[in-house]
């Protein structure tokens, strides 16, 4: 875990030595080569080697260390969110590029300013879906259970035609029916539905599995 810590100065070193070395426009497109496509790939063959994990996990389990480290492979992007704003100044780049983490994006998905993903490789989005401005999505929460520090990481997942009002948080499991409009400054605790413009009860969502 603590060398994973170590990845967001690597990977932004890298980058810049890169731009640096190669030189003119050589040297730009593999700066950015290095800055976008690195990390997501890095990340996809973690997944595709170790499992992608999905459910409840104390801290010492190996699907903790797997989503860690995945997690440190996006804390650039965190730190620094303009790089994310600058790939979304290009209609269906941002949505392409979180294809690549693994993400279902549908078409014509609007992100609007400030939106932040903090689990890039963990969105279902259908088709049409609008994020209103400062939205959180978040792939995972860290809780306390029967005493525990617990990982609680899933799929957010948000129908074709929905809206997602201003400054929301979506948290893990969190589905929203097809063509529903949340209301703005919605909390979503982990594994919540709506639908029909309420809060349907579901079950606690799974204890942990490591999905292919």
């Amino acid at each position: 875990m603590l060398l994973a810590n170590v990845f967001p100065l690597v990977h932004l070193s890298a980058a810049l030595a890169v731009g640096w070395v190669g030189g003119g426009p050589r040297g730009l497109l593999g700066a950015l080569g290095v800055l976008y496509l690195l990390p997501p790939v890095a990340a996809r063959l973690l997944t595709a080697a170790c499992g992608r994990p999905a459910g409840r996990y104390t801290t010492g389990e190996r699907a903790f260390l797997v989503w860690w480290v995945t997690l440190s492979l996006q804390t650039l992007f965190l730190r620094l969110p303009f790089l994310e704003e600058l790939l979304r100044l290009v209609p269906g780049l941002y949505s392409a590029w979180l294809r690549l983490w693994g993400s279902r994006i549908g078409a014509r998905v609007y992100w609007s300013a400030g939106t932040v993903v903090l689990d890039r490789g963990y969105l279902d989005i259908g088709d049409g879906v609008v994020f209103g401005a400062g939205v959180r999505l978040n792939g995972h929460v860290l809780a306390k259970e029967e005493g525990r520090p617990t990982l609680i990481v899933d799929t957010v997942r948000v129908g074709a035609g929905a809206a997602v009002g201003g400054y929301s948080l979506l948290t893990a499991g969190t589905e929203v029916a097809p063509g529903e409009t949340l209301r703005a400054c919605l909390l979503s605790p982990p594994y919540s539905k709506w639908e029909a413009g309420r809060r349907v009860k579901g079950p606690a969502g799974p204890i942990g599995v490591s999905a292919p």
